[in-house]
């Protein structure tokens, strides 16, 4: 995920590149966004490089390449929360966007995508785990094996959806949840086709 400031920079980057040919300096991206020294600059280059978002050739005076003609961002909505656990009802207020390169998604060409945390851990064997981001395309449709969200029964989870001899129902991927049986509807709210994981800070791993 790109925060909005290294969204800023990657932009202002960008921008010059295209416009100017050529990158700006570390103070140039100073200057242009009010940094008291160059070292916040470095500190946001170094982010966006460990990202994937920037490259660096060694050696060479304003070393730094980014692949414009490649990358195009994309804010994705997040809808709140969605259990992964047992069934629950889900706020669907925006709560802020994942920023993230439209070719990472995987959704179709005009496909519409939204996004929500998970809650949970009832799909750890997919390697979904509590406090991860799904992104999902917003479709009505799913083919047996997808994970989606799904409204089932008026209540809304996030689940493999299986279809088994014309049946649908709701697949967990961990042996201590219940698989999920329609007893009225099961609705198909999105098909997941990517994952986010925000990573622990150092220091937070060492505690761990």
């Amino acid at each position: 995920m790109l925060t909005g400031r290294q969204k800023d920079i990657l932009s202002f980057i960008q921008t010059e590149q295209r416009d100017k040919g050529v990158t700006p300096s570390t103070r140039e991206i100073q200057r242009h966004f009010g940094f008291a020294s160059q070292t916040s600059v470095m500190q946001y280059l170094d982010a966006l490089e460990r990202k994937g978002f920037l490259g660096r050739h060694a050696r060479k005076a304003r070393a730094l390449i980014t692949p414009v003609q490649k990358i195009r961002i994309t804010d994705i909505p997040i809808y709140g929360q969605i259990p992964a656990g047992m069934s629950a009802l889900t706020e669907q207020d925006v709560e802020g966007h994942v920023s993230l390169d439209s070719s990472t998604v995987n959704a179709s060409k005009n496909g519409r995508t939204f996004a929500l945390r998970v809650r949970g851990d009832s799909m750890i064997e997919a390697h979904i785990l509590d406090g991860d981001i799904v992104i999902l395309e917003d479709r009505k449709d799913a083919q047996s094996g997808d994970i989606v969200a799904a409204l089932i029964d008026g209540e809304t989870t996030l689940k493999r959806y299986v279809m088994d001899h014309g049946r649908p129902y709701l697949k967990a991927e961990n042996p201590l949840f219940p698989n999920l049986i329609p007893a009225r509807e099961l609705r198909i709210q999105g098909v997941m086709v990517s994952l986010v994981r925000k990573q622990l800070s150092r220091a937070r791993r060492k505690r761990g």
